[in-house]
């Protein structure tokens, strides 16, 4: 089964929480702090793969999760390191955080890794803590939470040209007969459901990927027939091979069929009309096909080269063009925009560190990644630590920002779900 999308939430592991421990030796009175720290927390990571096609292995997985890091440990001793999780994924995918629609990272190599959700550091442990003003902590950090997100992966086929084209106007048969690939070839539309690659190899030592693409109809930008399915895996393709029925076996205009598809390529965006376009007359072996090629050069002014894949003829010269334009084409970038849409960068704003919102029932909610982070890595068992804490919120600007909003001793303000009362 063929899957070039998915969504999947990923989960890095936490790190191992700190411990509090103590040295203790044969007649040593005050041996000090000997709690280790935490090992990190595994991370999430996605590895290429060109023996897979397909995202099926990931598709029906709801959650992929990495292992937390191992505790601290007596006598000093870190905890174990989790091992990260590696999911692989097929040559082609592309990663997207799926909340703010950025792109993570872009598999395009056998073996290429990308980090998608990385793993909590693990907690430090008294040991670490001490200094000249606690000298013997009886705390310890807890273990930083790992990355959590919800990622949406799509697949777009590696080929270096693609052959596009209404149904049925034997784009299967002709990647079948220069290459070894088998696609589904009948007399009726969209025998082509899903991409097809082929290898092809030409006498003078050059090579290329040819892709077989599902037919396009009116619309495909839009959704319609296979639409966007269709034409995103024709985005990383350097050069565009459009195959006419110049025969019109099915009765339709060739040099409608041509302005059609290049509407659809254009409204498309991702600059895919802009790139090298070789224009292909099929079925020349048939009757009208001549007739109708005549018409066809009086209207589009472009070279056009004549073949029939069901007789192989003329192939050669086709797939000489198709080399030569690769040699001398550049690949496009994935996600470069119209040029009309280019904006002038700016630097993005800073994050705030933290927000306060006021609850109808009169309770100061603090809310921030920054604050919840120090929130989770707490101990506050103990009073050191809740010490602590505080003063990471002070240092924060948190008590200043709750002055300027008029709490007043006694209010309640809540950090995550801890609440304390305000006391200036």
């Amino acid at each position: 089964m063929f899957v070039d999308q998915a969504k999947i939430q990923v989960v890095a592991g936490n790190g191992g929480d700190g411990i509090v421990a103590y040295r203790r030796e044969f007649k040593v009175e005050k041996g000090g702090p000997f709690g280790g720290n935490g090992g990190a927390g595994g991370s999430v990571i996605f590895k290429g793969n060109e023996g897979l096609s397909t995202l099926l292995d990931i598709r029906y997985n709801q959650k992929i999760e990495a292992n937390d890091g191992e505790r601290g440990r007596n006598k000093g001793q870190y905890g174990a390191k989790a091992d990260n999780k590696i999911v692989l994924v097929p040559v082609g995918t592309t990663i997207f955080n799926d909340e703010t629609g950025k792109i993570i990272g872009d598999i395009t190599e056998h073996n290429q890794e990308v980090l998608v959700a990385k793993g909590g550091r693990g907690g430090r442990g008294n040991m670490a803590l001490a200094n000249g003003t606690f000298k013997c902590p009886d705390w310890a950090e807890k273990g930083e939470p790992g990355e959590k997100l919800m990622v949406r992966c799509e697949l777009r086929v590696l080929a270096d040209c693609g052959l596009v084209g209404f149904p049925s106007v034997g784009k299967s048969t002709l990647i079948s007969v220069v290459s070894k690939a088998k696609p589904k070839i009948a007399a009726y539309h969209f025998t082509t459901l899903v991409p097809n690659l082929g290898m092809v190899q030409l006498d003078d030592g050059r090579d290329f990927v040819m892709a077989d693409l599902p037919g396009i109809i009116e619309g495909a930008h839009e959704g319609a027939g296979l639409g966007l399915q269709f034409l995103r895996h024709i985005e990383r393709c350097k050069v565009i091979v459009h195959v006419i029925d110049m025969a019109s076996v099915d009765g339709r205009d060739p040099i409608e069929d041509y302005n059609i598809i290049n509407n659809e390529l254009k409204e498309y965006k991702m600059n895919l009309s802009k790139r090298p376009m070789i224009i292909v007359a099929n079925k020349m072996d048939l009757p009208g096909a001549k007739e109708n090629l005549e018409k066809f050069k009086k209207v589009v002014k472009e070279d056009i080269i004549e073949i029939s894949a069901y007789t192989r003829s003329n192939l050669n010269e086709l797939l000489y063009k198709i080399a030569d334009t690769l040699d001398k084409t550049e690949a496009f970038s994935l996600f470069e925009e119209d040029e009309e849409n280019i904006v002038e960068y700016t630097f993005e704003e800073e994050k705030k560190p933290f927000e306060i919102v006021k609850d109808k029932d009169g309770v100061y909610n603090v809310v921030g990644e920054k604050i919840e982070k120090f929130f989770a890595m707490t101990d506050f068992d103990s009073d050191i630590a809740r010490a602590r804490f505080a003063r990471q919120l002070r240092t924060l600007g948190v008590d200043d920002k709750l002055r300027e909003l008029g709490v007043k001793n006694g209010d309640t303000v809540r950090v995550v779900d801890f609440e304390f009362e305000f006391i200036d």
